[in-house]
């Protein structure tokens, strides 16, 4: 189970939050559990879906070899899950490992338009050995739509009309969209969004679970994951409830320290996905400009993705001695890889350099983070650190709900739709407007 610890927060003399101060927005605990569960919003009903489970495994079976590459077509919350889950779950190199290592599709994107990628893209990959997943809740989309566009009319020509309808398969709203009627006129397997699940909250529905089966990950233990720790979301007990912990760290900083960034910092890089997935669910959910009940309001906390260690220099010199305006939240795993890779003594010869001697590099790796964090501490800057085990499908699945839920709760705290994205909605309305 995920851990956090954030007693440093309570040691903070001048910039830290006082314990009894942070414990008493325990109150507040069951009537915003009260209220998300009236919102009907279904991002935690997601891990009980077990018809979709089955109907998604029956079609990764079904297309098992018959590809050599999938490839994505989506954007924001429709490709930022499903890079987490190909980052977070396979080799970090697993488009170039030989076939006969992967046994599995390469997985590529495609999240941007940018039309060099677009054509680099056809340069690597064969169409007639291309599955196209496209993915888009409205179907109207105009990027991914886009993208499809293309793409089907050159599968056409590579491979006719008829077969090229076997390359592609949709995910989408399960009524409305242009590709409800595409699917049903073409005969294109189609996988349903639930209508009560917004893009930035769908990596647990098929937008996130079709592509992950089909690189032969377990998905059912991701949701299992995931059913872990709605229990925890739902928890009534204070001390329990992680995601509410997280949640009331983050909106007590920014009421008492002006703390308004949040930095997601994991050591590891299999988690480096996680933090881009976790940048668009907090930038996207608080940043509003009005109040459940029409009151104006400027709300937002500005999500920063780091890498440790890498960002320790490039990043760490603006948290110790920059703006007290930042939040890190740390990602630590106790287990980052299955073998212990030690650094040789005999190959450490300057003295300046012995106490590397005989080190691993998990070692290493977790040292760094406790200096940094130290570091951070001495400079009066506030830390948390969430805690795992190891990286796999069940450890994922947890941090997936934790994040989520986290979210849910920061609606409350502010008394704003965390589900609604009326700013980006206006970029779309303008985007169509200036086209036509």
């Amino acid at each position: 189970m995920v851990q956090l610890r954030y007693e440093h927060l309570f040691q903070l003399k001048n910039y830290g939050v006082p314990r009894v101060r942070f414990e008493s927005e325990a109150a507040k605990l069951p009537r915003f559990l009260e209220l998300i569960r009236g919102r009907g919003q279904g991002f935690y009903d997601l891990p009980d879906d077990t018809r979709g489970v089955a109907e998604i495994l029956e079609y990764a079976h079904k297309v098992r070899g018959k590809f050599d590459h999938i490839v994505v077509l989506g954007i924001g919350g429709s490709a930022l899950g499903v890079s987490c889950l190909m980052q977070a779950l396979k080799h970090p190199f697993w488009n170039v490992l030989p076939k006969r290592a992967r046994k599995h599709p390469q997985l590529f994107v495609l999240d941007n338009i940018d039309p060099s990628v677009i054509a680099q893209l056809e340069e690597t990959i064969s169409y007639k050995k291309t599955l196209f997943i496209v993915a888009t809740k409205s179907g109207t989309t105009p990027e991914t739509m886009g993208q499809y566009y293309y793409f089907r009319a050159k599968m056409e020509r590579e491979a006719g009309k008829i077969v090229a309808k076997k390359h592609f398969v949709f995910v989408t709203d399960a009524v409305r969209g242009v590709l409800r009627g595409i699917a049903a006129k073409d005969g294109i397997p189609c996988f349903m969004i639930p209508d009560n699940v917004g893009g930035r909250f769908s990596v647990l529905s098929p937008v996130g679970l079709l592509p992950a089966a089909l690189l032969g990950i377990d998905i059912k233990k991701l949701l299992g994951g995931a059913r872990a720790m709605r229990d925890v979301f739902f928890e009534k007990r204070f001390v329990r409830n992680i995601p509410f912990q997280l949640a009331a760290i983050q909106y007590v900083l920014q009421q008492e320290r002006d703390v308004t960034m949040t930095v997601m910092m994991p050591y590891a890089s299999a988690f480096s996905g996680l933090a881009d997935w976790y940048c668009q669910l907090l930038a996207e959910s608080i940043g509003k400009s009005e109040t459940r009940g029409g009151k104006k309001v400027s709300i937002g906390l500005t999500p920063i993705k780091a890498l440790g260690v890498t960002d320790q220099h490039s990043q760490v010199q603006l948290y110790t001695e920059g703006p007290r305006d930042k939040f890190i939240l740390f990602l630590e795993v106790a287990a980052l890889y299955k073998k212990q890779l030690v650094i040789p003594s005999a190959a450490v010869s300057d003295p300046s350099m012995a106490y590397l001697k005989g080190v691993t590099f998990q070692e290493l790796m977790s040292v760094e983070k406790r200096a940094t964090e130290q570091a951070l501490f001495e400079y009066g800057r506030p830390t948390a650190t969430l805690s795992v085990p190891r990286i796999d499908e069940e450890v994922l699945g947890e941090l997936f709900m934790l994040f989520e839920g986290s979210i849910a709760f920061l609606g409350e705290f502010y008394d704003i739709n965390a589900f609604d994205q009326p700013g980006v909605e206006l970029g779309k309305i303008y985007t169509k407007k200036m086209l036509s």
